[in-house]
């Protein structure tokens, strides 16, 4: 996922390397290898602030350091590891220990999944609720996308497939009378959550975005989640800020279509923009193919 953004990471720490001897690093310094690498970034989808941020975080850190030649490689590469973990290094939330915790007050826990439409948001669904089976747990699907038919039977279709159940209204029904029924639904089988798939929608259509805060404010989730397509682009951080505003605030995110995205800087920009943590990273179509985020990794291949 990370081949240019690792190159030009890269690129950036060689340069202000070669340019250091046995002196101070100054502003100057940063300013200049900054500006050489400034345009790619973007052009990897790390947002403007993203790149500020950094620069701002390297000049606290770096500035009138002492350095000679051979340890100025180590020192940049680990103040840019720090900052970078600063960005990304989010505290997970935890979909096990909230089902487990939801468990013990005897009640399903309810996860609405949210996204731009096109994102993969229904096939991670689908994954997750497969991660969570073969883990023991007895998930619910809720299609809660009734504007689109072909929605409902997609989402249907994986549960048949899962062996899960699918809790469904009418094309065009109330989606939070979906989510109620899938909720009581979950309750009185003793299944222990309930997955709920929303619409579609543009960051910016207002009726569907109200639509989607009545969901939550009638169903009170437990987690909100927010899949993102990993090759939006820098519109991600008008797409995340948006969906994180309409619901009070998502809880964590996870990137589909990291497999095919060779920049990576949208996962720099959404973290970011919202704050909020990486859960995971969809690789693929089938069900295994998600894998849990974990940012020590991510920085340690980007910086290698």
């Amino acid at each position: 996922m990370f081949g240019l953004l690792k190159k030009h990471f890269s690129k950036s720490v060689k340069k202000v390397t070669e340019k250091v001897l046995e002196k101070e690093i100054s502003g100057h310094d940063i300013d200049n290898f900054f500006s050489e690498i400034e345009i790619e970034l973007m052009q990897d989808n790390v947002a403007v602030d993203v790149i500020d941020y950094l620069k701002k975080r390297m000049k606290e850190e770096l500035i009138q350091k002492q350095v000679g030649r051979m340890s100025a490689r180590e020192e940049i590469r680990t103040t840019f590891k720090n900052i970078l973990m600063e960005i990304i290094g989010k505290e997970p939330v935890s979909i096990e220990d909230t089902i487990n915790s939801k468990k013990a007050a005897k009640e399903p826990a309810c996860i609405i999944f949210l996204g731009f439409n096109g994102s993969g948001k229904t096939t991670t669904i689908a994954k997750v609720a497969s991660a969570l089976k073969m883990k023991g747990h007895q998930p619910v699907l809720a299609a809660a996308d009734t504007f689109r038919a072909a929605s409902i039977e997609q989402l249907q279709h994986h549960g048949e497939k899962l062996g899960v159940p699918v809790i469904k209204h009418e094309y065009g029904s109330d989606p939070a009378a979906v989510v109620f029924d899938a909720m009581k639904y979950a309750k009185t089988k003793g299944k222990d959550v309930v997955l709920v798939d929303t619409a579609g929608r543009m960051h910016n259509d207002k009726n569907l975005m109200d639509e989607l805060s009545k969901i939550v404010r009638v169903n009170k989730p437990d987690l909100k989640i927010l899949v993102i397509d990993s090759l939006t682009g820098n519109d991600v951080v008008i797409q995340a800020t948006n969906y994180d505003k309409a619901v009070n605030g998502i809880d964590g995110m996870i990137l589909t279509k990291t497999e095919i995205n060779e920049k990576g800087g949208s996962l720099l920009s959404a973290t970011y923009a919202t704050g909020k943590p990486i859960l995971f990273l969809g690789t693929g179509q089938k069900y295994e193919d998600l894998i849990e985020f974990s940012a020590e990794k991510t920085v340690d291949e980007l910086l290698d």
